[in-house]
């Protein structure tokens, strides 16, 4: 893979199956992506992707080998330099294209989303779509308990302003939930094989980056559910990461990430 790959292994590697794999990136996610992967294999997901865990060091044993045989996890590759879910993502991504998958499905680890859409991304391929994007705005969706403040946030700036920026009307542009092309994410233009991706600035960028060189976007009617009587899942602090939010999307916005 050219380009700035951070250094990882592969704990596992169970062959390719399907023409798209499942990306789930997790640290130290606990009983989350064990209730997770259990509703994927209710569902039969991995009939349709191949499903592949990227992991940013976790230590709480959630990883464990048969856990991830009951989740019927294809392939674990470990980030083993600094960053976090930007740079975890090009871990997990440079493997998948060297593994010759046409496109990827991306989820969060923390149970907050309904994989029961999975499917609707992986159609969303198949009909040549280079960018699905989940929205639990839009006809269809579901939130739950979402904190009111990124609520606000989402719906007042950071949709809008990417919005603005790119051409495409977004709706719910922090979401995690995504697909990709594997075309897209190969484009030189795009180029997201960069160390400038090391925290969450890859999400906005090709919230941004993808409208504006013409690949085919949509938004998908996706569940999120933030637990009612629980601390939110999330790996953003409250005020610092906020704040180096809205720095990245004005970034974003303005071109600073391109190529």
């Amino acid at each position: 893979m050219n380009g700035d790959v951070p250094s990882f292994r592969v704990d596992r590697w169970l062959g390719k199956t399907t023409r798209y794999c499942c990306v789930i990136p997790v640290i130290n996610e606990g009983e989350q992506i064990t209730r997770q992967l259990a509703k994927m294999r209710a569902l039969g997901i991995s009939k349709i992707t191949d499903i592949i865990i990227v992991d940013g060091g976790s230590k709480d044993g959630s990883l464990d080998p048969d856990k991830l045989d009951a989740g019927e996890v294809r392939a674990l590759v470990t980030k083993t330099a600094p960053g976090k879910l930007s740079a975890q993502l090009r871990c997990a991504y440079a493997f998948a294209l060297d593994e010759g998958y046409e496109g990827i499905v991306t989820i969060d680890g923390n149970d907050k989303d309904d994989p029961d859409a999975i499917p609707a991304f992986v159609k969303a391929l198949d009909d040549g779509y280079d960018f699905a994007q989940a929205s639990r705005f839009i006809p269809g969706g579901v939130e739950e308990n979402t904190p009111k403040s990124r609520r606000l946030a989402i719906k007042l700036i950071h949709a809008p302003a990417l919005s603005i920026a790119s051409g495409f009307h977004w709706t719910d542009t922090t979401q995690g939930f995504r697909a990709y092309s594997a075309k897209m994410l190969l484009d030189p233009r795009v180029s997201i094989f960069r160390d400038v991706f090391g925290t969450y600035e890859l999400l906005a960028y090709l919230n941004y980056r993808a409208p504006k060189l013409g690949y085919r976007c949509i938004e998908l009617p996706t569940a999120r559910r933030y637990p009612a009587n629980e601390k939110v899942p999330t790996k953003i602090s409250p005020w610092r990461g906020q704040i180096e939010l809205m720095q990245t999307l004005f970034k974003a916005c303005t071109g600073g990430f391109n190529p």
